[in-house]
Formats: structure tokens, C-alpha cells, sequence
């Protein structure tokens, strides 16, 4: 299941970007953070595809979601220019930014290569 988070939140369970200058994920399991905007027609694809492989993935990866509008320091903070950008986080690596709506296989890739985590049918 997909989790939307807060400024506070993301503090709370990603990067404390306030008190922190190297990047340090505070999770345990890998994640993914869609940053998005209600009004964004290219979101509304992609999140669907993220709903199901938060189920497929659960308890290896984690689905985490910025809405642009009401979380708009998060968003400057990592530079979000365009909707939707997706940033894959794994453990003891720095995270990888993608823009754009990428089909289900590319997230099932950058799973793979990025986050390190095959499906669960594999």
C-alpha cells in the first residue's frame, strides 16, 4: 500500500534534510517516493502502477508519495521540476531521481538495478 507523506514525516521515516548534509536513509527497507500533483494528468497513470507494486513488492519495498502542492519546501528541497519524479532510494546508497510516467517494466527494472530487489516471483 502506497503512504503519503509530510514534511515531517519524511523527516521522521526517510531524511532529516534539516539537521542532516550527507544523505542518510532512516528506513529499513528500501523505498520509492513519487512526487505528484492532483491537477497532473501524466500522476494519475503512474499511480496505479505504484498502488500494485507496492502489493506485489510489500515488505520489500516501500511506496511513499509527495503531493507537490501541499508539500512544496519537500519538493524544493529536492529540486522537483517537473511531475511525476520519482526518487529511488536504497540502503546504504545514495537515492536516484527519474521524471516522468515509466511504464510498469521500468519500475520492475529500477527495482531490480537501483534498489537491489527482485519481484517476489522470482
Amino acid at each position: 500500500m502506497t503512504e503519503n507523506l509530510t514534511k515531517q514525516e519524511f523527516i521522521d521515516k526517510v531524511f532529516d534534510y534539516e539537521n542532516e548534509t550527507e544523505w542518510n536513509y532512516k528506513g529499513d527497507t528500501p523505498c520509492v517516493i513519487d512526487f505528484w500533483a492532483e491537477w497532473c494528468g501524466p500522476c494519475k497513470m503512474v499511480a496505479p502502477v505504484l498502488e500494485e507494486l507496492s502489493n506485489e513488492y510489500d515488505g520489500k519495498i516501500k511506496v511513499y508519495k509527495v503531493n507537490t502542492e501541499t508539500e512544496q519546501e519537500l519538493s524544493g528541497v529536492f529540486g522537483i521540476r517537473s511531475i511525476p519524479s520519482l526518487l529511488f532510494v536504497p540502503l546504504g546508497e545514495k537515492p536516484q531521481m527519474a521524471a516522468g510516467a515509466l511504464p510498469k517494466e521500468s519500475f520492475i527494472e529500477a527495482f531490480k538495478d537501483v534498489l537491489g530487489v527482485e519481484p517476489a516471483n522470482a
